[in-house]
């Protein structure tokens, strides 16, 4: 899975979601407490229907569309990334 590869390599993820293109730095990946596979990110580029086109998100996995791993890198976690986050009921990957 590229999402977990990307985690651990520190690279920028591309993908689109609810219609919108998105780049994101990916912190947590796993399965939300409402059992859906899920991805915690800090979006740094493209769209968002809440019109919030920065920050952090949780992505529901089955609804991104044309997952890349982009050869661009991030830092390491962002402030306020939160290690073993609540929203997550299971872990695979988390920075």
């Amino acid at each position: 899975m590229p999402i977990s590869s990307s985690i651990k390599n520190l690279q920028l993820l591309s993908f689109t979601y609810d219609g919108f293109s998105r780049v994101v730095e990916p912190h947590t990946y796993g399965i939300d407490t409402k059992g859906h596979p899920a991805l915690r990110a800090y979006q740094v580029r493209g769209g968002s229907e809440s019109g919030e086109y920065v920050g952090w998100k949780l992505f529901h996995v089955n609804e991104i569309r044309g997952l890349t791993a982009l050869s661009e890198h991030f830092a390491g976690a962002r402030p306020k990334y939160k290690r073993g986050d609540s929203a997550f009921s299971t872990i695979h990957a988390q920075l």
